[in-house]
């Protein structure tokens, strides 16, 4: 067989130009694929909603598109069950397939409803401990950027409840390490719920250790402040001031963007539809706009309706359109 002749420099050269070109190609087409829906001007932070994983996590990424979403949270497991599916390098390797031809830029889970990592019954508590080590392993295993948790019930003593709830997170961190940060969402304070004032929540976070409190943040549902007395309607830029001074804005991780179906203070955990509820559509109008808040990624938990799409995709579509977008020089911002 004829050995075959050394290339030119020219062939090579014209060769590492078609190299190139096939590359930019496939790197267009890869982005046409991710944002294959529109988004109008809005241009901020990750923005989506809570999607269903029925079927498999898989299924979560083609629902966030379905809506328009760049941002999701979902459930990895039936969150008002014990049971802690495994997932599998099959399955995580199909979601995070799933999620990079996907729109989402921002993938978040929340943790079972039956956890308490406060509770002072010692079964319960193990039972919890357990469970939030099975969520952050999970997480860990899908690549998610976070995990939101909320604060457990002291049932006997409040600080002796924060300090059974930090110790816990604390021993889950150190045994599960992984890439998802954990956020602690702030809670509405009904009955012994830990974790309803800025205080309280920097008094949980900081009773972690310094190495692992760095794995850690804050979620900040409206709904909730609102109902645990912080006023975002009457005094928007106050409670963001008190937010910066007792938690910092540096800890926040996630906005939940909820109306409230109850009054200011009525310490009732109960979302509504963005513009039908006590708060109003004024506050999510800042909100979008708050430059304060403007990398933080933000998501939906408002009630879906008759299907998984319809509100959501309205909820997102009225959001974006609150957006004014960077002020232009020489021309005054609107509003």
């Amino acid at each position: 067989m004829t050995p075959a002749r050394p290339r030119k420099q020219s062939e090579k050269k014209s060769a590492k130009q078609s190299e190139k070109k096939s590359a930019k190609q496939s790197e267009k087409k890869s982005a046409k694929q991710r944002v294959n829906r529109p988004v109008g001007a809005y241009a901020g932070a990750p923005l989506g909603a809570h999607v269903s994983t029925a079927g498999g996590v898989s299924r979560a990424p083609a629902r966030a598109d379905l809506i328009g979403a760049t941002a999701m949270q979902i459930f990895t497991k039936t969150p008002n069950q014990w049971r802690e599916p495994i997932i599998g390098v099959e399955e995580s390797a199909a979601f995070k397939t799933a999620l990079a031809a996907s729109g989402v830029a921002f993938a978040t889970a929340h943790d079972s409803y039956l956890i308490n990592l406060a509770s002072p019954d010692r079964a319960l508590r193990a039972r919890s401990i357990a469970s939030f080590r099975a969520e952050l392993r999970r997480c860990h295993t899908l690549g998610l950027d976070a995990l939101v948790s909320h604060p457990g019930n002291f049932i006997d003593d409040r600080a002796s409840g924060i300090a059974r709830n930090a110790d816990a997170i604390a021993g889950a961190l150190a045994a599960e390490p992984g890439p998802t940060r954990l956020l602690m969402e702030l809670t509405a304070g009904q009955g012994t719920v830990i974790g309803s004032t800025f205080a309280e929540m920097a008094e949980l976070l900081d009773r972690i250790p310094a190495a692992l409190r760095r794995r850690t943040g804050v979620c900040l549902d409206t709904a909730h402040v609102f109902a645990a007395g912080y006023d975002l309607v009457s005094d928007y830029d106050g409670v963001w001031q008190r937010f910066d001074a007792e938690l910092g804005l540096a800890r926040l991780g996630l906005l939940h963007l909820n109306d409230s179906r109850v009054p200011l203070g009525s310490r009732k955990d109960r979302h509504e539809l963005i513009g039908v509820g006590h708060i109003g559509r004024k506050p999510f109008e800042r909100i979008m706009n708050d430059p304060r808040l403007a990398t933080i990624p933000k998501t939906l938990e408002t009630p879906k309706g008759d299907d998984m799409v319809r509100n959501d995709r309205r909820m997102l579509r009225m959001l974006r359109g609150f957006w004014r977008g960077p002020a232009r020089p020489g021309r005054r911002p609107r509003g």
